[in-house]
């Protein structure tokens, strides 16, 4: 559970109060200061307020840090920031709020290693390494797919209750946009774990994981299964095409995030709060009850096993393979 939680389930504090009284240094995991909400607390640790302790000078910034330690900071990107400037050299990115938080809680030159990003309209938690060393490690880990990555995302439709995407991607399918690629078509693998966590009415709440990191991959995957991430305004059916469901941003979180210390080897996970925007696209689509609310659908006879889709072809190349409750997932 995450430290904030904790606190607030505890202490009887709100989720904010909870956030405020870590960062201000009032709460002590296993007899050990704590400073950041976003980390994972084991069940059987000891945790301790003190709501009258005076509060640990706090650096002023519009970045919102999840864990750090002195090789590493791993933090929440909002919806809208870019990860890191484009060719057009924008001065408000996440790398740059990094960057500055870093300098004045520091007071020296800060180093910033970008190790993954998140599209612009995406949320969730991003690591960044704070030498070259911590750098290549967290690299490694990522080419290896060593690292726990779970997204959440309200999806259009209703998609079976679990399966597998599985589909090379190419860099231009048309029209500027990256996609599957075709029959003959050279592109890169790409593989999209999913299950549905809720129906909604028109639309499911999925859990997914990822055994490659492509761009885009979650958003082309899905679309190309027909049902695209609501609000994505590039990943649609058909270019123009309404929305089905209103959206301000693509609903697309990057919730969890989990690796091995490349230097200490102890375990660090955090998990990135479900921002409001998402939850009110939630909530909305909550109010307009489905029939049978909470209940995935029945997969088609087509959508059965796996020896049934290996013999129907595949559609726009997505190769898909789908888990029921027996069925063993691995990475």
């Amino acid at each position: 559970m995450r430290l904030d939680q904790r606190v607030a389930k505890e202490f009887g504090l709100s989720r904010r109060a909870a956030r405020d009284a870590v960062r201000s240094g009032r709460v002590e995991v296993a007899g050990g200061a704590a400073a950041e909400p976003g980390i994972d607390v084991p069940e059987e640790a000891a945790v301790a307020y003190f709501p009258n302790r005076p509060p640990l000078h706090r650096v002023r910034t519009r970045l919102t840090v999840l864990y750090e330690d002195d090789d590493l900071l791993i933090v929440d990107k909002p919806a809208g920031l870019l990860s890191v400037p484009t060719p057009e050299r924008e001065s408000d990115t996440l790398l740059a709020r990094v960057l500055d938080y870093l300098q004045h809680r520091y007071r020296r030159r800060p180093y910033a290693g970008v190790v993954h990003r998140l599209d612009r309209d995406t949320s969730g938690s991003i690591v960044f390494a704070r030498s070259r060393e911590i750098l290549h490690g967290l690299q490694e880990l990522f080419r290896a797919h060593d690292i726990e990555r779970e997204y959440l995302a309200i999806v259009e439709g209703a998609p079976a209750e679990a399966g597998t995407l599985d589909a090379e991607l190419v860099r231009d399918a048309g029209l500027g946009r990256r996609g599957v690629a075709k029959r003959g078509e050279q592109g890169r693998r790409a593989v999209t774990r999913y299950r549905v966590r809720e129906r909604l009415h028109g639309a499911s709440l999925v859990s997914i994981t990822l055994e490659t990191g492509r761009t885009h991959q979650i958003r082309i995957h899905f679309a190309a299964e027909g049902h695209p991430v609501v609000g994505d305004r590039v990943y649609r059916r058909r270019p123009g095409e309404a929305a089905a469901i209103d959206a301000p941003r693509q609903m697309l979180h990057a919730r969890r995030l989990g690796f091995t210390h490349p230097r200490t080897r102890a375990v660090v996970r955090v998990e990135s709060p479900v921002p409001e925007d998402f939850e009110k696209v939630l909530e909305n689509l909550r109010k307009r009850r489905p029939a049978q609310p909470g209940r995935a659908a029945a997969p088609s006879p087509r959508r059965a096993g796996e020896g049934a889709e290996r013999n129907a072809p595949p559609r726009r190349g997505v190769q898909k393979r789908f888990e029921g409750k027996g069925t063993k997932r691995g990475r």
